[in-house]
């Protein structure tokens, strides 16, 4: 199995939060048949998982591989569903668009031997510390701009 996390990342401030995106990627086979994805216990921010592939990687059989994944649901109980059912001659890859959950999260191989590699991205919501609703990079990019003069009027002739 291999799990990757780049901080390639877009940052964004909008109102009082901060969100923080990085590539996930984890491979599932006969080997290591789960994966379950819970965030630090020291880091304060909301974490998610958007799918957005669930492929056959090389070397996959000619067999049905199913996988479910295993997350919260709106209760807040634990509830596994299977999210696809991938085969080699016809359906290799599914792809999922913004399918959003938060952790922990478990993928699991239910069927088949893989390998099949689950990817998109970590998303983490931050709130902003501060009470004027700025963030510290929005204080510093206002220190930099010079203040707006009014223009000045043309008198008539």
């Amino acid at each position: 199995m291999s799990s990757m996390e780049d901080e390639l990342s877009e940052c964004s401030s909008a109102g009082r939060s901060r969100l923080e995106s990085c590539v996930f990627s984890c491979e599932l086979s006969s080997k290591v048949p789960f994966y379950t994805y819970q965030r630090d216990e020291d880091d304060d921010g909301e974490h998610f998982i958007e799918l957005r592939t669930i492929c056959l990687a090389e070397g996959a059989k000619e067999e049905s591989n199913v996988v479910e994944v295993t997350a919260m649901n709106h209760q807040g109980k634990m509830v596994s569903v299977p999210v696809a059912h991938l085969h080699a001659s016809c359906l290799p890859m599914v792809s999922l668009g913004e399918f959003e959950l938060k952790t922990p999260v478990t993928f699991r191989l239910k069927s088949g031997t893989g390998p099949v590699t689950v990817n998109g991205l970590h998303l983490t919501a931050y709130e902003n510390d501060s009470e004027s609703g700025t963030s510290e990079d929005e204080e510093e990019v206002d220190d930099d701009i010079a203040p707006v003069k009014p223009a000045k009027k043309k008198q008539k002739v």
